[in-house]
Protein backbone atom coordinates (compact mmCIF):
# COMPACT_ATOMS: atom_id res chain seq x y z
CA UNK A 1 0.00 0.00 0.00
CA UNK A 2 1.85 3.55 -1.01
CA UNK A 3 3.23 5.62 2.10
CA UNK A 4 2.40 8.99 1.79
CA UNK A 5 4.90 11.33 3.75
CA UNK A 6 3.22 15.47 3.95
CA UNK A 7 6.46 16.58 5.18
CA UNK A 8 5.62 19.79 6.00
CA UNK A 9 2.16 21.47 7.58
CA UNK A 10 -0.37 22.20 5.00
CA UNK A 11 -3.88 23.39 4.92
CA UNK A 12 -6.45 20.73 6.53
CA UNK A 13 -7.90 20.63 3.35
CA UNK A 14 -5.53 18.50 1.36
CA UNK A 15 -4.93 16.11 4.65
CA UNK A 16 -8.74 15.54 4.63
CA UNK A 17 -8.88 14.81 0.71
CA UNK A 18 -5.64 11.99 1.61
CA UNK A 19 -7.19 10.88 4.41
CA UNK A 20 -10.22 9.91 3.12
CA UNK A 21 -9.02 8.29 0.09
CA UNK A 22 -8.66 4.65 -0.20
CA UNK A 23 -5.34 2.73 -0.85
CA UNK A 24 -2.65 4.68 1.17
CA UNK A 25 -1.38 4.96 4.22
CA UNK A 26 -0.52 8.96 5.45
CA UNK A 27 2.05 10.44 7.74
CA UNK A 28 1.38 14.18 8.73
CA UNK A 29 2.80 15.06 11.75
CA UNK A 30 1.51 18.65 11.05
CA UNK A 31 4.54 20.12 12.91
CA UNK A 32 7.66 21.60 10.34
CA UNK A 33 10.40 18.80 9.61
CA UNK A 34 12.34 17.90 12.41
CA UNK A 35 15.18 15.20 13.19
CA UNK A 36 13.14 12.46 12.99
CA UNK A 37 12.24 13.01 9.16
CA UNK A 38 14.47 10.07 8.06
CA UNK A 39 12.39 7.87 10.04
CA UNK A 40 9.00 9.23 8.47
CA UNK A 41 10.74 9.32 5.05
CA UNK A 42 12.03 5.51 5.50
CA UNK A 43 8.83 3.84 3.58
CA UNK A 44 7.32 6.91 1.45
CA UNK A 45 7.03 6.50 -2.12
CA UNK A 46 5.04 10.04 -2.15
CA UNK A 47 6.07 13.53 -0.91
CA UNK A 48 4.50 16.67 -0.31
CA UNK A 49 6.86 19.19 0.84
CA UNK A 50 6.57 23.11 1.65
CA UNK A 51 9.72 24.81 2.72
CA UNK A 52 11.72 21.62 3.26
CA UNK A 53 14.70 21.40 0.70
CA UNK A 54 14.04 18.14 -1.57
CA UNK A 55 17.91 17.29 -2.22
CA UNK A 56 20.17 14.10 -2.41
CA UNK A 57 20.54 14.22 1.06
CA UNK A 58 16.39 13.67 1.13
CA UNK A 59 16.81 11.23 -1.38
CA UNK A 60 18.88 9.25 0.60
CA UNK A 61 16.30 9.01 3.63
CA UNK A 62 13.80 8.11 1.05
CA UNK A 63 14.87 5.24 -1.10
CA UNK A 64 11.25 4.28 -2.09
CA UNK A 65 10.73 8.00 -3.25
CA UNK A 66 8.11 7.98 -6.86
CA UNK A 67 7.44 11.40 -6.61
CA UNK A 68 7.33 14.45 -4.61
CA UNK A 69 4.92 17.42 -5.11
CA UNK A 70 6.07 21.01 -4.17
CA UNK A 71 3.02 22.96 -2.86
CA UNK A 72 3.26 25.99 -4.43
CA UNK A 73 4.74 27.06 -8.23
CA UNK A 74 7.81 27.52 -7.66
CA UNK A 75 10.55 24.66 -7.17
CA UNK A 76 13.72 26.67 -6.16
CA UNK A 77 14.43 23.96 -3.39
CA UNK A 78 13.86 21.16 -5.15
CA UNK A 79 17.11 19.83 -6.99
CA UNK A 80 15.13 18.86 -10.18
CA UNK A 81 17.96 17.31 -12.12
CA UNK A 82 18.85 14.62 -8.90
CA UNK A 83 15.51 13.85 -8.95
CA UNK A 84 14.89 13.01 -12.43
CA UNK A 85 18.11 11.29 -12.79
CA UNK A 86 16.67 8.64 -9.90
CA UNK A 87 13.52 8.98 -11.69
CA UNK A 88 11.66 11.20 -9.17
CA UNK A 89 8.76 12.58 -10.69
CA UNK A 90 8.25 16.55 -9.30
CA UNK A 91 5.18 18.12 -9.57
CA UNK A 92 3.40 21.57 -8.34
CA UNK A 93 0.21 22.92 -7.95
CA UNK A 94 0.68 26.05 -10.85
CA UNK A 95 -3.10 27.21 -10.80
CA UNK A 96 -3.58 27.04 -7.55
CA UNK A 97 -2.39 30.72 -6.22
CA UNK A 98 -1.90 32.76 -9.03
CA UNK A 99 -5.26 34.76 -7.98
CA UNK A 100 -3.41 35.10 -4.80
CA UNK A 101 -0.41 36.58 -5.67
CA UNK A 102 -1.72 38.60 -8.44
CA UNK A 103 -3.84 40.62 -6.37
CA UNK A 104 -0.89 40.60 -4.38
CA UNK A 105 0.95 42.39 -7.01
CA UNK A 106 -1.98 45.14 -7.68
CA UNK A 107 -2.20 45.37 -3.92
CA UNK A 108 1.81 46.21 -3.76
CA UNK A 109 0.92 48.75 -7.03
CA UNK A 110 -1.52 50.73 -4.92
CA UNK A 111 0.57 50.89 -1.60
CA UNK A 112 3.78 52.83 -3.52
CA UNK A 113 1.76 54.90 -5.37
CA UNK A 114 -0.81 55.96 -2.62
CA UNK A 115 2.21 55.71 -0.05
CA UNK A 116 0.13 53.74 2.04
CA UNK A 117 2.66 52.99 4.63
CA UNK A 118 4.17 56.59 5.25
CA UNK A 119 0.89 57.95 5.18
CA UNK A 120 -0.33 55.56 7.64
CA UNK A 121 2.76 55.81 10.21
CA UNK A 122 1.88 60.11 10.43
CA UNK A 123 -1.78 59.47 11.32
CA UNK A 124 -1.10 57.18 13.93
CA UNK A 125 1.72 60.30 14.71
CA UNK A 126 -1.41 62.80 14.63
CA UNK A 127 -0.67 64.01 11.45
CA UNK A 128 -4.21 63.71 10.09
CA UNK A 129 -3.38 66.03 6.87
CA UNK A 130 -0.51 64.98 4.44
CA UNK A 131 2.32 67.42 4.37
CA UNK A 132 3.13 69.60 1.94
CA UNK A 133 2.10 68.72 -2.08
CA UNK A 134 0.91 65.04 -2.09
CA UNK A 135 3.50 62.77 -3.71
CA UNK A 136 0.85 59.98 -4.68
CA UNK A 137 -0.52 59.17 -8.03
CA UNK A 138 -2.84 56.89 -9.59
CA UNK A 139 -3.28 53.63 -11.34
CA UNK A 140 -5.17 54.97 -13.79
CA UNK A 141 -3.60 55.70 -17.18
CA UNK A 142 0.03 54.60 -16.44
CA UNK A 143 1.73 52.53 -18.16
CA UNK A 144 2.78 49.11 -16.59
CA UNK A 145 5.38 46.72 -18.11
CA UNK A 146 4.41 42.98 -17.28
CA UNK A 147 7.86 40.88 -17.36
CA UNK A 148 6.68 37.41 -17.79
CA UNK A 149 2.99 36.26 -19.06
CA UNK A 150 2.43 32.52 -17.70
CA UNK A 151 -0.29 32.23 -15.29
CA UNK A 152 0.21 34.88 -12.66
CA UNK A 153 1.41 37.90 -15.37
CA UNK A 154 -1.81 37.18 -17.57
CA UNK A 155 -3.94 37.68 -14.69
CA UNK A 156 -1.95 41.03 -13.73
CA UNK A 157 -2.29 42.50 -16.90
CA UNK A 158 -6.49 41.87 -16.52
CA UNK A 159 -5.99 43.00 -13.18
CA UNK A 160 -4.11 46.19 -14.66
CA UNK A 161 -6.38 46.89 -17.36
CA UNK A 162 -9.79 47.08 -15.33
CA UNK A 163 -7.50 49.94 -13.36
CA UNK A 164 -7.31 51.39 -16.96
CA UNK A 165 -3.95 51.10 -17.08
CA UNK A 166 -1.80 50.62 -20.10
CA UNK A 167 -0.69 47.30 -20.57
CA UNK A 168 2.48 46.30 -21.95
CA UNK A 169 3.70 42.49 -22.16
CA UNK A 170 7.44 41.01 -22.68
CA UNK A 171 7.91 37.37 -22.46
CA UNK A 172 10.16 36.46 -25.56
CA UNK A 173 8.82 32.89 -24.55
CA UNK A 174 5.07 33.83 -25.57
CA UNK A 175 3.92 34.64 -29.41
CA UNK A 176 3.40 38.34 -30.15
CA UNK A 177 0.03 37.48 -31.43
CA UNK A 178 -1.21 35.74 -28.18
CA UNK A 179 -0.11 38.95 -26.24
CA UNK A 180 -1.73 40.87 -29.00
CA UNK A 181 -4.93 38.69 -29.21
CA UNK A 182 -5.28 39.16 -25.26
CA UNK A 183 -6.03 43.01 -25.70
CA UNK A 184 -2.09 43.73 -24.83
CA UNK A 185 0.89 45.81 -26.19
CA UNK A 186 3.83 43.24 -27.01
CA UNK A 187 7.26 44.51 -26.43
CA UNK A 188 10.09 43.09 -28.39
CA UNK A 189 12.88 45.02 -26.91
CA UNK A 190 12.94 44.64 -23.50
CA UNK A 191 14.77 47.92 -22.46
CA UNK A 192 12.89 49.80 -24.71
CA UNK A 193 9.60 48.77 -22.74
CA UNK A 194 11.59 49.45 -19.61
CA UNK A 195 12.03 53.08 -20.69
CA UNK A 196 8.40 53.78 -21.33
CA UNK A 197 6.92 51.77 -18.06
CA UNK A 198 5.96 53.67 -15.35
CA UNK A 199 5.64 49.97 -13.51
CA UNK A 200 7.29 47.41 -13.86
CA UNK A 201 6.08 43.95 -12.47
CA UNK A 202 7.91 40.59 -12.31
CA UNK A 203 6.73 37.32 -12.77
CA UNK A 204 9.34 35.03 -14.18
CA UNK A 205 10.75 31.70 -12.48
CA UNK A 206 14.04 32.22 -10.96
CA UNK A 207 16.97 30.38 -13.21
CA UNK A 208 20.60 30.92 -14.17
CA UNK A 209 19.25 33.31 -17.01
CA UNK A 210 16.92 35.52 -14.68
CA UNK A 211 19.09 35.71 -11.55
CA UNK A 212 20.35 39.00 -10.62
CA UNK A 213 19.15 40.53 -14.12
CA UNK A 214 17.47 43.58 -12.17
CA UNK A 215 20.71 45.09 -11.88
CA UNK A 216 22.34 48.51 -12.06
CA UNK A 217 21.83 48.53 -16.23
CA UNK A 218 18.11 47.29 -15.85
CA UNK A 219 17.59 49.93 -12.91
CA UNK A 220 19.28 52.66 -15.34
CA UNK A 221 17.12 51.53 -18.34
CA UNK A 222 13.97 51.85 -16.54
CA UNK A 223 11.86 55.50 -16.69
CA UNK A 224 13.06 58.17 -14.56
CA UNK A 225 10.97 57.83 -11.38
CA UNK A 226 9.20 54.25 -12.08
CA UNK A 227 8.15 51.80 -9.72
CA UNK A 228 9.77 47.96 -9.58
CA UNK A 229 7.16 45.28 -8.14
CA UNK A 230 8.43 41.91 -7.17
CA UNK A 231 6.23 39.20 -6.17
CA UNK A 232 8.32 36.19 -8.37
CA UNK A 233 11.61 35.43 -6.92
CA UNK A 234 13.75 37.47 -4.47
CA UNK A 235 17.19 36.41 -6.81
CA UNK A 236 15.66 38.31 -9.67
CA UNK A 237 16.85 41.48 -7.84
CA UNK A 238 20.30 42.80 -7.38
CA UNK A 239 19.74 44.31 -3.85
CA UNK A 240 22.09 46.79 -3.51
CA UNK A 241 21.65 48.00 -7.00
CA UNK A 242 17.48 48.35 -5.98
CA UNK A 243 18.86 50.31 -2.90
CA UNK A 244 21.50 52.39 -5.02
CA UNK A 245 18.25 53.25 -8.12
CA UNK A 246 15.45 54.05 -4.83
CA UNK A 247 17.94 56.48 -2.98
CA UNK A 248 18.57 58.66 -5.99
CA UNK A 249 15.49 59.07 -7.06
CA UNK A 250 15.70 56.82 -10.23
CA UNK A 251 13.21 54.74 -9.47
CA UNK A 252 9.98 55.98 -7.74
CA UNK A 253 8.99 53.23 -5.42
CA UNK A 254 9.83 49.50 -5.37
CA UNK A 255 7.10 46.97 -3.92
CA UNK A 256 8.46 43.38 -2.74
CA UNK A 257 6.77 40.14 -1.30
CA UNK A 258 10.69 38.45 -2.08
CA UNK A 259 14.05 39.17 -1.01
CA UNK A 260 17.24 37.60 -1.93
CA UNK A 261 18.00 35.85 1.49
CA UNK A 262 14.91 33.74 2.80
CA UNK A 263 13.78 33.64 5.37
CA UNK A 264 15.30 37.05 6.52
CA UNK A 265 18.20 36.83 9.00
CA UNK A 266 18.48 40.28 9.91
CA UNK A 267 17.51 43.59 8.42
CA UNK A 268 18.52 44.55 4.96
CA UNK A 269 19.53 48.11 4.18
CA UNK A 270 16.96 47.99 1.51
CA UNK A 271 14.29 48.56 5.20
CA UNK A 272 15.61 51.80 5.47
CA UNK A 273 13.74 53.40 2.84
CA UNK A 274 10.54 55.14 3.37
CA UNK A 275 9.54 54.61 -1.04
CA UNK A 276 9.72 51.02 -0.44
CA UNK A 277 7.13 48.03 0.55
CA UNK A 278 8.06 45.05 1.95
CA UNK A 279 6.42 41.98 2.41
CA UNK A 280 7.35 38.35 4.20
CA UNK A 281 6.96 36.15 0.74
CA UNK A 282 2.83 35.82 1.60
CA UNK A 283 1.49 36.77 -1.72
CA UNK A 284 0.43 33.52 -1.98
CA UNK A 285 -0.93 32.54 1.59
CA UNK A 286 -4.44 33.89 1.49
CA UNK A 287 -7.24 31.56 2.96
CA UNK A 288 -8.60 30.73 -0.39
CA UNK A 289 -4.44 30.14 -2.01
CA UNK A 290 -3.51 28.19 1.12
CA UNK A 291 -6.36 25.90 0.54
CA UNK A 292 -6.29 25.23 -2.82
CA UNK A 293 -2.15 24.52 -2.95
CA UNK A 294 -3.29 21.42 -0.50
CA UNK A 295 -6.25 20.43 -2.14
CA UNK A 296 -4.28 20.50 -5.36
CA UNK A 297 -1.11 18.80 -3.93
CA UNK A 298 -3.16 16.10 -2.41
CA UNK A 299 -4.54 16.25 -5.78
CA UNK A 300 -1.39 15.29 -8.23
CA UNK A 301 -0.25 12.52 -5.62
CA UNK A 302 -3.58 10.62 -5.33
CA UNK A 303 -2.93 11.31 -9.78
CA UNK A 304 0.04 9.90 -9.68
CA UNK A 305 -0.39 6.81 -7.76
CA UNK A 306 -3.59 5.81 -9.51
CA UNK A 307 -1.10 6.41 -12.80
CA UNK A 308 -2.53 9.38 -14.30
CA UNK A 309 0.04 12.75 -13.18
CA UNK A 310 -1.20 15.70 -15.32
CA UNK A 311 1.41 16.32 -17.27
CA UNK A 312 0.94 20.74 -17.01
CA UNK A 313 1.85 20.07 -13.16
CA UNK A 314 5.18 17.90 -14.09
CA UNK A 315 8.09 19.86 -13.56
CA UNK A 316 10.63 17.16 -15.24
CA UNK A 317 8.05 15.37 -18.19
CA UNK A 318 10.93 13.37 -19.41
CA UNK A 319 10.51 11.08 -16.10
CA UNK A 320 7.04 10.57 -17.16
CA UNK A 321 8.31 9.48 -20.83
CA UNK A 322 11.07 7.40 -19.67
CA UNK A 323 8.15 5.59 -17.50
Amino acid sequence: MPHVVVVDPIHPGGIERLAEAPGITLDHPGAPAGPDLAARLARAEAAIVRGTAVDSAFLAMAPGLRMVCRHGVGYDLVDVPAMTRAGVTVMITPEANAASVAEHALMLMLAVARRVLPVDAGVRRGQWRVQGQSKTFELGGRRVLVLGFGRIGTRVARLCAAFGMRVSVHDPFMPAGTIRGTGYEAVKDRDAGLAEADIVTLHLPASDATRGMVDAAFLAAMKPGAVLINTARGTLVDEAALEAALRSGQLGGAGLDVLRVEPMREPVPLLALENLVVTPHVAASTAEGLRRMSWDAAGNVLDFLAGRPDPDAVVNREVLGRA
